[in-house]
């Protein structure tokens, strides 16, 4: 792992593994609460069971933020997990009525603000991938 990556990988990275964990019991009423949300962005997550949709939430969460935090794991690896990760809330968010301030597809609501943020996700993820990608040796054969 590059020096430069260490600040990027660790608040990415405790931040989606605090999320996983507090996600780890959750009743199924916020269960279904989150599934509702995610499948306006991934509409097969609507066919899942509420309890099995959190758990498999959480345990996404927790598998994120631990890869960002293992120092081992290559910034392409992390990076395209993170910016998956972060592509598929801002799709959730894009296609959640109420989200985007009426007139525009892109500008945040007042409800939107909380899940438009997560476009940094997008950003550090590429960022790592970009890096990742950028720094290989070139083999000459």
């Amino acid at each position: 792992m590059k020096l430069s990556h260490v600040p990027l990988r660790l608040a990415t990275g405790a931040f989606i593994l605090n999320s996983g964990l507090n996600k780890r019991n959750l009743p199924r009423e916020a269960a279904e609460g989150m599934q509702g949300m995610a499948a306006n962005g991934v509409p097969p997550v609507k066919n899942l069971d509420p309890v099995t949709f959190g758990k498999a939430l959480s345990a996404g969460e927790i598998a994120l933020g631990a890869a960002l935090l293992t120092p081992f794991v290559p910034a392409t690896v992390a990076g395209a997990a993170l910016t998956g990760f972060g592509g598929g809330l801002i799709n959730m968010y894009l296609n959640t009525p109420g989200m985007t301030a009426e007139g525009s597809k892109f500008r945040p609501s007042q409800d939107g603000t909380a899940i438009a943020k997560d476009i940094w996700l997008v950003g550090a993820g590429l960022s790592l991938l970009i890096s990742g990608l950028t720094s290989r040796k070139k083999i000459k054969i």
